[in-house]
């Protein structure tokens, strides 16, 4: 199961509203999900990143729970990964 618990699921994001997403909070049960749901994840905030001239910071929140999220702090281009303490 990959959900983006904040907005949508990932599936039911069209191109045109992309650049309105700065951040998606997903859920997953399986590796294959999670990598699957991390790509489109990326994917579907790289257009928001691009407009930003800035990254994407993927931010794993615990076991299954990540945060995909545009960040000025990340250079433009770039994703970076991180574990929440």
């Amino acid at each position: 199961m990959n959900t983006a618990t904040l907005e949508r699921p990932l599936a039911a994001v069209a191109a045109e509203e992309a650049s309105a997403f700065r951040s998606l909070d997903l859920q997953f049960s399986t590796a294959d999900e999670m990598h699957e749901g991390l790509d489109n994840a990326v994917a579907t905030l790289i257009e928001t990143a691009t407009e930003a001239s800035c990254g994407i910071l993927v931010t794993r929140l615990h076991p299954g729970r990540y945060t995909v999220a545009v960040d000025e702090t990340v250079p433009f281009g770039e994703t970076y990964e991180s574990i929440a303490a």
